[in-house]
């Protein structure tokens, strides 16, 4: 059977993988220092190795997760030594939303260019838990945007989500939140242009239906899918840092970039291929069983790229949505610091509708 990093070498998304020609990022982030929120996870660790690459002076990597973020210090290390490379690699554990921490290391480092990934991204278990996702999603990128302007950031790039569209969950409605506040500082910011970058699903990340289909597979089955009709957006790992990065060059401030990812994929589709690749019969050799959405699913999600309001760069892959709608923030983060703590799920939500008006 497959291993799962062979399974991801495999071409699960039926098209084409997307290449992007990363040497104007060389040109413009090469020798800058660069921060990384969230820099342990999927999104992070990635982003990390390759602006490793791209020669970057300094690589300030901040999470609150130990582990992996411990594993990812060892094989930058690694890598930096094996090629000869030398940025210098600054590992920090602690949270977005300790306002005092983040400012600590921005008036310490002060990097240029800032990748904003920290969150909590986990649909049904934000609907338990929605004090949390506010707790990060929000008041941490409000942090994180404040120390970019105070301390002269160049730019700064917020990692958000097709989720964020029209939200019916608090996960998207915390991201959602998140977009206004970065178009809100780049409204009132003279230092630093303020970005979003919006994808679907990443294949293969912590947490990712890929890796729990590959699970129970190695279990003997079944495998789980929500619904017969749920349907995804799907990137590959480096497709979407590859994205990320490629927005740092494009960025005038204010705009949310997306990628035109084709059509999305059934997710009990992925689950037939994924059997197949390894080696097994669906329905006969594995089982697929039908468990019902979960708190907070949609079927299907927004359409990302809308071409007759959306802009295209000069890369045919990446749009360009821009946001003439700024929210003032400075009460809404006020009023949503002082209410979320002392709030029940519900009137936690209730909160965030009154903040976030496509909340649904």
């Amino acid at each position: 059977m497959l291993t799962f990093e062979e399974l991801l070498e495999k071409n699960l998304l039926n098209r084409q993988k997307l290449i992007f020609d990363n040497l104007k990022l060389k040109e413009w982030i090469s020798n800058k220092s660069a921060f990384i929120s969230g820099a342990g996870g999927t999104i992070g660790s990635e982003l990390s190795k390759q602006l490793l690459f791209c020669n970057v002076n300094r690589l300030v990597l901040f999470d609150i997760y130990e582990n992996t973020t411990y594993e990812l210090k060892l094989e930058l290390e690694y890598l930096k030594t094996k090629f000869g490379l030398n940025t210098e690699i600054l590992v920090f554990i602690g949270s977005v939303y300790n306002e005092l921490r983040v400012e600590e290391l921005f008036k310490k480092y002060r990097p240029e260019v800032v990748f904003h990934a920290a969150a909590y991204k986990h649909v049904p278990l934000m609907e338990e838990s929605p004090v949390e996702a506010i707790r990060t999603n929000c008041l941490g990128t409000w942090n994180v945007a404040k120390m970019a302007d105070r301390y002269g950031v160049d730019k700064m790039i917020l990692i958000s989500t097709d989720k964020a569209i029209t939200p019916i969950n608090a996960m998207g409605a915390t991201k959602a939140f998140a977009e206004m506040v970065i178009h809100y500082w780049n409204n009132i910011s003279k230092n630093t242009k303020y970005s979003a970058v919006r994808f679907g699903n990443i294949l293969g990340s912590n947490g990712s239906v890929l890796k729990l289909f590959y699970k129970q597979i190695c279990n003997g089955g079944p495998v789980t899918v929500t619904h017969p009709d749920v349907e995804r957006y799907f990137l590959t790992i480096d497709e979407a840092v590859s994205l990320i990065l490629q927005s740092v060059v494009f960025s005038n401030g204010g705009e949310t970039f997306t990628l035109d990812m084709g059509q999305p994929i059934k997710i009990v589709t992925l689950a037939e291929k994924v059997i197949n690749q390894c080696g097994y019969v669906p329905y006969k050799d594995i089982q697929i069983v039908f468990t019902g959405l979960r708190p907070g699913d949609k079927l299907s999600e927004e359409l990302l790229i809308d071409v007759t309001k959306n802009k295209r760069t000069s890369n045919e892959k990446i749009f360009i949505e821009e946001s003439n709608m700024i929210v003032p923030m400075d009460e809404k983060i006020k009023y949503i610091s002082k209410v979320f703590n002392m709030a029940d799920n519900k009137e936690i939500k209730e909160c965030l509708r009154t903040i976030v008006s496509s909340y649904k």
